[in-house]
């Protein structure tokens, strides 16, 4: 019986560093689509003399480079998501280079809950987004999300893999931040 109590409590406690990923593929195809528009562009410069004069091949080409360069590393920031909680914060990473970059120390977080359900839709899109009656968000892909209650009011969501699991190491870290109340008083 001892041993089964030891092996249940080690199973409970949750992990020193929480990390989870989600991904978006689909990303991907948007990132090809802005290098084709960066590729038409540069054709364009290279390949053709237009009659029109050089500003309509100016406008062309730079029209065509800006946006595939907007679109190219727009999608590219919004590809993946890398999530990590440890003792004193949360952090939130998106793309390859990991930016943009959000860092929510846990000392703001009152609460946080599971949502099972996140979509693109409802925020308006993938990215980083932000709606003033829902808060701040980052949306990869659909499904599976964490939502943080911060301490102004406002709350964070993202989309990422093993949510549930990110909220229950949470709640632990808050239950440890939180300074146990004062005695209840006695009737006496």
């Amino acid at each position: 019986m001892r041993e089964y109590s030891r092996n249940h409590r080690a199973a409970e406690r949750t992990p020193d560093v929480w990390t989870g990923r989600a991904t978006n593929r689909f990303q991907w195809v948007a990132a090809v689509a802005g290098a084709a528009c960066v590729a038409l562009g540069i054709a364009l410069a290279v390949r053709l003399q237009w009659t029109s004069g050089v500003a309509a091949l100016l406008m062309a080409v730079i029209g065509c480079v800006t946006v595939g360069l907007l679109v190219l590393f727009g999608t590219l920031a919004f590809v993946h998501v890398a999530v990590k909680v440890d003792d004193r914060a949360m952090e939130v990473r998106c793309g390859h280079i990991g930016l943009p970059r959000r860092r929510i120390p846990l000392s703001h977080v009152v609460g946080a809950d599971f949502a099972p359900s996140v979509t693109p839709r409802h925020w308006g899109g993938w990215g980083y987004r932000w709606r003033p009656e829902k808060g701040t968000a980052v949306i990869v892909r659909r499904g599976e999300g964490l939502v943080l209650r911060l301490d102004d009011g406002h709350t964070f969501t993202v989309t990422v893999d093993g949510a549930e699991s990110a909220v229950r190491v949470i709640r632990d870290r808050l239950r440890r931040l939180t300074p146990p109340g004062p005695p209840a008083a006695t009737g006496a």
